[in-house]
C-alpha cells in the first residue's frame, strides 16, 4: 500500500507509541526514518529490526527536537537518503506534572519545544516536497487532553490543545496539493511513561500494580481497557492511505468511548 514511501515518526524508539507508528508502516511497505532520544546504538537496532522484519530501509536519526538546526539536518538527510520524505508523524513528546504555579519555566519551554514547535519544523520543511510531487501525509498526535483540560498537567495539555489548531490551519493550506493532514487522539495507552505513573500510584496506595493499572484504564474508557498501540497503528495506516485523501483536517478520537462519556 505504502511501498517505497518515506515515513518520518518522530519519538519511535523505546518501543513506545512512536514504535508501534513506526512499525504499522514498515508493515505496508514504507522506508522509515526514526528518531528519538536513547542510548547510543538503541535507536539503529530498533531501525534494523524494523528493517529485517519487514523488508523495507529504516534508519535512525538522534535529531534533538529541541533543536531547529537539528531537526532541519534530519529533514535534509532523510530526503538524501530516500530521496523525498512522504510522510511525517509528528508523536514525539515530553510530560511534566506540576500545577501552573510550581512548573519550572525551563519544563515549559521544553514542551513547547518537543510537543508543538518540532512539529511546525517537520511540516515546514517537508511540506515544499509534498506539494511538488502532488502527494502527501500529515499526522499530528494529540490526545483526549487536547479536547479536555486536566489538573497539574499544563503543558501537556496546552500543546496537544495547540497541535489540533496546527492541523487545522495546515489542512486547509494544502487542501489542494494532494496532501492531507490530521490529528489522532488517543486516549490512555499502556506506554512506558503511563505505566511508571501507574507504579508510582500502586506504590503510594500499597496496592498490586494490576490491579491499580486496571482502575486506571476504567476510569479513562467506557470499554475498560487501554487502547491497543496496534490499533492507533492502524489508523494511522488508514489515514496515509490511498482511500483517506479526501480526509484532511480531521480531528480522530481513538479512546474507547472516553469523550462520549
Amino acid at each position: 500500500m505504502l511501498k517505497d514511501r518515506c515515513a518520518l515518526v518522530t519519538g519511535s524508539v523505546g518501543g513506545g507509541l512512536g514504535y508501534a507508528l513506526a512499525e504499522a508502516l514498515a508493515a505496508v511497505g514504507a522506508n522509515l526514518v526514526l528518531n528519538g532520544q536513547c542510548a547510543p546504538g538503541e535507536g539503529q537496532r530498533a531501525a534494523t529490526v524494523l528493517a529485517e522484519k519487514h523488508g523495507v530501509e529504516a534508519v535512525f536519526d538522534p535529531a534533538d527536537l529541541r533543536r531547529e538546526e537539528e531537526i532541519c539536518a534530519m529533514i535534509a538527510g532523510a530526503a538524501r537518503r530516500f530521496g523525498a520524505i512522504d510522510i511525517v508523524i509528528n508523536n514525539a513528546v515530553v510530560r511534566h506534572f506540576a500545577p501552573i504555579e510550581a512548573l519550572n519555566p525551563v519544563d515549559w519551554n521544553e514542551s513547547l519545544a518537543v510537543n508543538l514547535t518540532a512539529a511546525f519544523h517537520t511540516i515546514r520543511l517537508a511540506l515544499p516536497g509534498m506539494k511538488e510531487r502532488g502527494w502527501g501525509r500529515i499526522l499530528n498526535l494529540s490526545s483526549y487532553y487536547g479536547w479536555r483540560g486536566v489538573a497539574n498537567r499544563i503543558d501537556y495539555v496546552t500543546t496537544k490543545t495547540a497541535l489540533i489548531g496546527l492541523t487545522r490551519a495546515v489542512a486547509i493550506e494544502t487542501a489542494r496539493s494532494g496532501v492531507t493532514c490530521n490529528a489522532i487522539c488517543p486516549g490512555s495507552v499502556s506506554t512506558s511513561a503511563i505505566m511508571t505513573r501507574i507504579e508510582g500510584i500502586a506504590r503510594e496506595q500499597g496496592g498490586p500494580v494490576a490491579e491499580v493499572a486496571q482502575r486506571y484504564a476504567e476510569a479513562r474508557s467506557p470499554v475498560g481497557r487501554f487502547i491497543a498501540m496496534e490499533n492507533v497503528g492502524a489508523l494511522a495506516v488508514f489515514l496515509c492511505s490511498p482511500a483517506a485523501a479526501d480526509i484532511t483536517g480531521t480531528v480522530m478520537p481513538i479512546d474507547g468511548g472516553w469523550l462520549a462519556a
